[in-house]
């Protein structure tokens, strides 16, 4: 996950490096020892949250700062959970260090949480659910609309299993997502706080270009600029779909920043679906083919 291009790519290496910087005194391994190898044991460990939040946002930034050298710099921002506090950086939200404690302070928190959770990604509609979900007394909710018929849930794992089961007899298309808890859920909760209170500190602006709302699917207001918004992005639904619905109308290309193009084929599905113009649409890494 950026291997290749740490080696080819001072620019890119240099992004990572600061990031790691900022990020180790967090963790209990040096981060690009984990994004990086190819043990086993190791890449078990880049699954956990801890890990996986924090190799995702040193990614995000390095393609960033990459992608800038060769003079491609965004009009519009959108991220998807993690992601976003990458594009609140990329939007001047905010500076590096500061990016990079919430980024910590997340992923730690999240971490320490039991991993009695999971998500799932189901071809249904919110509404379609609303049944399943209300059946767990709140304990299972959406955490993700990723397209129009496609909804990640999220919550105690036999619940969320039981109700993919139920959706997947039906002949719909369920996919168990690979991770160590239940974001976006109610096993949030204990972490709210003290996450607040631990972000309450850093220095937040007015974003320099366009950012498109994880919590909303339309243009952040000053409410991005508090602890409160970071803290309910950490609990509330992502609503990616709503976004790229957004800015369809005026949006010729669309580049996925991360290492798989898992986010511009959800783009793919909410367009069509739409039935908007098909922009640009392009990645900057998959695994099909040498970074």
């Amino acid at each position: 996950m950026g291997a290749a291009l740490y080696d080819r790519f001072p620019v890119f290496a240099e992004a990572f490096d600061e990031v790691c910087t900022h990020l180790d005194p967090h963790l209990e391994h040096p981060l690009r020892q984990i994004v990086f190898n190819h043990n086993p044991q190791q890449t078990e460990l880049l699954n956990h949250t801890t890990y996986a939040q924090a190799g995702l946002f040193a990614l995000h930034i390095a393609l960033v700062r990459l992608l800038a050298s060769a003079g491609i710099h965004p009009d519009t921002v959108i991220g998807h959970s993690i992601g976003e506090i990458a594009a609140a950086h990329t939007a001047g939200i905010f500076n590096l260090p500061d990016a990079c404690h919430l980024v910590a302070t997340r992923a730690t928190l999240m971490g320490q949480l039991p991993t009695n959770g999971t998500m799932a990604t189901i071809a249904a509609t919110p509404d379609e659910l609303h049944h399943h979900l209300t059946a767990t007394n709140g304990q299972v909710t959406i955490a993700a609309l990723n397209t129009p018929t496609h909804t990640v849930i999220s919550g105690p794992t036999p619940l969320v299993q039981q109700i993919s089961t139920t959706w997947a007899e039906q002949g719909r298309k369920t996919h168990t997502l690979t991770v160590s808890h239940a974001f976006h859920s109610p096993q949030m909760d204990p972490i709210l706080q003290p996450f607040t209170h631990a972000i309450s500190h850093l220095t937040y602006h007015p974003p320099t270009i366009p950012l498109i709302s994880n919590l909303t699917g339309q243009p952040a207001n000053h409410e991005i600029t508090t602890p409160h918004y970071w803290a309910q992005h950490i609990r509330q639904p992502v609503h990616f779909h709503p976004a790229i619905t957004h800015t369809a109308p005026h949006t010729h290309t669309y580049l996925e920043i991360g290492p798989d193009p898992t986010l511009t084929t959800a783009t793919q599905h909410t367009l069509h679906h739409h039935n908007h113009p098909t922009p640009h649409l392009t990645t900057t890494l998959t695994h099909k083919q040498p970074e």
